[in-house]
């Protein structure tokens, strides 16, 4: 459904919830290097749980790279703290790529800087820390998933309800 970039993630926790995202909504998984931790890190694995197979994973050696990686045409949304525009103001189309910075920094100033118009943010209260970065990419999928009528994935006919 989306391609969800993770720019030099640190935290192996964070990539494995991700990852569980992506398996439950079709989403593909890039990692820009460097990465925080290895592909084969336990804290990876467990967090991902068995999900890996169920997840298109790529790992790109820049972002450049990865961005070079996706089909012509695809829209691109960089999310950040120090964006203008909240993130369901977006226009969200199939096969966008999310980008989302590491844990610690967020993304370069100079790339959001050339990136300004498609900068998005979740927002948060003021003088607090930032959302977990497994939770801003799953808020972001979601919203992206609800303005495209959750194509894609069981709907509420389609889903298996409790006989009470």
């Amino acid at each position: 459904m989306f391609h969800i970039i993770l720019v030099e993630p640190e935290i192996p926790q964070n990539a494995g919830n991700i990852a569980r995202t992506c398996a439950a909504t079709g989403c593909v998984l890039h990692l820009v290097k460097p990465l925080g931790f290895e592909l084969s890190d336990k804290y990876l694995k467990r967090a991902g749980l068995d999900y890996w197979s169920l997840v298109e994973v790529r790992v790109h050696e820049d972002l450049g790279q990865a961005l070079s990686s996706l089909p012509e045409g695809t829209g691109a949304h960089f999310f950040t703290t120090k964006a203008k525009k909240c993130y369901t103001e977006a226009e969200y189309r199939a096969g966008d790529a999310l980008i989302f910075g590491k844990e610690t920094k967020g993304l370069e100033e100079s790339l959001l800087l050339l990136h300004r118009e498609e900068c998005v943010r979740i927002p948060m209260a003021d003088e607090r820390r930032s959302l977990n970065l497994s939770n801003a990419v799953a808020i972001a999928v979601y919203e992206g998933l609800r303005q495209n009528a959750f194509r894609g994935l069981k709907t509420e006919g389609e889903l298996h309800t409790l006989k009470w």
